[in-house]
């Protein structure tokens, strides 16, 4: 494990911290070597167990974890459980980077409250840019892993049968848009199907996360299925 000055030690900046979580010391240091090597990243620490990701995340609160899923002592799953749950670093953003390629990990992990995934064979520009998406606050959720976190809850999960619940607080234009979220369209296909701006998407999406205490747009999707608004389609 190494160790970078705390977020109170370190001077401010711009660059994006990120926390690594890998139990493979090599694996750590390739990805330290990219970042250093890469303008606007900063490695703040390294951890090899999953307790030991949940201690430096609340030491140094970086912008984002990078977290494996198979670590000893603590799992990835459990270590982001206790991230975006914990108050003192619920703004900390946590990317799955794993070689299982989403599987059955995917619901667990976003429903955990990881804002998205990537596997290990990703290259540089895409692992940079992935790091850049959840520090912004995006989810890194492309349609295609929607429609696999929809597969998997499928085999996992039952959504809730007759009126959908849990849904009160938001408007029946949110519920429309919420439903198209969890159906995979990007920001810009739900615009185009409402016949509205793209910032009145923007908007009702920025409404959503707040009334359903979201984290990103993972959050809404699975939100969507465990309340019955979308139920999967057969196949």
């Amino acid at each position: 494990m190494t160790d970078a000055p705390s977020a109170s030690d370190r001077p401010p900046s711009s660059d994006i911290g990120v926390l690594l979580a890998d139990d493979h010391a090599l694996m750590r240091e390739s990805f330290r070597a990219l970042l250093d090597a890469s303008p606007g990243f900063i490695a703040v620490g390294e951890a090899r167990t999953g307790t030991e990701a949940v201690r430096l995340a609340r030491q140094h609160l970086p912008d984002v974890v990078l977290m494996d899923v198979r670590m000893p002592d603590m799992d990835g799953i459990e270590a982001t459980r206790q991230i975006c749950a914990g108050p003192e670093t619920a703004s900390v953003r946590v990317l799955i980077l794993t070689t299982f390629d989403l599987n059955e990990y995917v619901y667990a992990a976003l429903r955990a409250g990881a804002s998205g995934f990537l596997v290990k064979d990703a290259t540089a520009a895409e692992l940079l840019a992935g790091i850049r998406v959840v520090a912004s606050g995006e989810a890194l959720l492309a349609p295609r892993v929607t429609r696999r976190l929809i597969d998997t809850f499928t085999q996992q999960a039952r959504p809730a049968s007759g009126a959908p619940t849990g849904l009160e607080v938001i408007t029946e234009r949110e519920r429309e848009v919420l439903a198209l979220i969890a159906r995979g369209l990007s920001n810009t296909e739900i615009a185009q199907h409402l016949h509205v701006t793209l910032g009145t998407v923007k908007t009702h999406i920025g409404r959503l996360l707040s009334k359903l205490a979201a984290r990103d747009r993972a959050q809404l999707v699975i939100t969507a299925y465990e309340t019955g608004l979308v139920t999967p389609e057969p196949r």
